[in-house]
Parts: structure tokens; C-alpha cells; sequence
């Protein structure tokens, strides 16, 4: 009941402009015939009035978790002399492989998806480590000087993983 358009065109315009944007229709149509369209049209979930916070919620996250694939077209990250394949999760330095823990790779992954982005300890935690909670911690720190020492040129003055202060970090290439 949107003015101008209906939510189903708007989902038909998002998808054919951004094909890997997720959509999830908040709608009081709650017909079969209406949440068949709308899945067809690309919605990733179809959501009909009332319906509680909650379920909203673990909606949104589950949309999330199934949308973190990389588009074909970002397979391959290149900055300075590494070289990143993000689905076989390998790095490479002028042809050398690198060797990242599993949650440094996840870390790196999700900085090179949110370039130019600055990111929060307590997003990254979120994202990265999944925390509902964010403990008193400075696991991020930890990971990002890691990241630092397998990445950067020079670690001490990193071009790459920039700190924002007050802040997070942003990944720049």
C-alpha cells in the first residue's frame, strides 16, 4: 500500500539493479498467490501483518547469513602485491601463499567486502565472531594486528587496515 508504486515493483527495480541486494516484503497481502509473486520477483522472505518483532528479527538475520556469498564478479580481490580468492579462501603475496586462521580470513574477507567502510570493534564482533554481546575484550586488536603483520608491507605503518580512532578500523586498497 505504498504510494506511487507497489512493493512489488519496487523489488522487480532493486533486483534488476543490484541482483544480490536482499529484500525481505513487510506486506499486509497475505494471499498465497501474493507471497508467490513476490518470491518470484526476488524477495529473500516474505514477511505478512502482524508479525512480531522476534521473528522480524530472526528473519533479517537469517536473510543476512544467506546473503554473505560473493558475487562472481568479486571472486578475486587484488591489492598491492596480495592477491585474494574469497570463495576457495586463499591469499597469495607476489605468488606465495599466506596462512591466516580461519577468523583472520573471515576478518579480511569482511573488511574487503565493506572497502572504504569504517567498521566498529562491536560490528566487526557482531559479524565476524557473531557475538549478541560484545565482551570487554580487544579480540578485534588482536586479529587486526595479525591481519597487520600477514598483509601490510611495512606492519608498523599500515596502508591497508587503517585505525579511525574512536572509532574501528577501514580497509582502503
Amino acid at each position: 500500500m505504498m504510494p506511487r508504486m507497489s512493493g512489488l515493483d519496487v523489488c522487480k527495480q532493486l533486483k534488476s539493479k543490484r541482483p544480490s541486494m536482499p529484500i525481505i516484503m513487510l506486506t499486509a497481502r497475505g494471499q498465497e498467490v501474493d507471497k508467490v509473486v513476490g518470491l518470484e520477483l526476488g524477495a529473500d522472505d516474505y514477511v505478512t501483518k502482524p508479525f512480531s518483532i522476534r521473528e522480524l528479527l530472526a528473519r533479517v538475520k537469517a536473510v543476512l547469513r544467506r546473503s554473505r556469498t560473493v558475487p562472481k564478479e568479486q571472486e578475486r580481490i587484488t591489492f598491492g602485491d596480495i592477491e585474494v580468492n574469497l570463495r576457495s579462501c586463499q591469499a597469495s603475496r607476489a605468488g606465495e601463499a599466506l596462512e591466516f586462521s580461519s577468523k583472520e580470513f573471515e576478518l579480511l574477507k569482511y573488511f574487503l567486502c565493506h572497502q572504504g567502510e569504517t567498521l566498529s570493534r562491536e560490528r566487526l564482533l557482531e559479524e565476524v565472531w557473531g557475538y549478541e554481546r560484545f565482551p570487554t575484550t580487544r579480540t578485534v586488536d588482536a586479529h587486526i594486528v595479525h591481519l597487520r603483520q600477514k598483509i601490510e608491507p611495512k606492519p608498523e605503518e599500515p596502508r591497508f587496515i587503517l585505525t579511525v580512532h574512536g572509532t574501528g578500523y577501514k580497509f582502503v586498497s
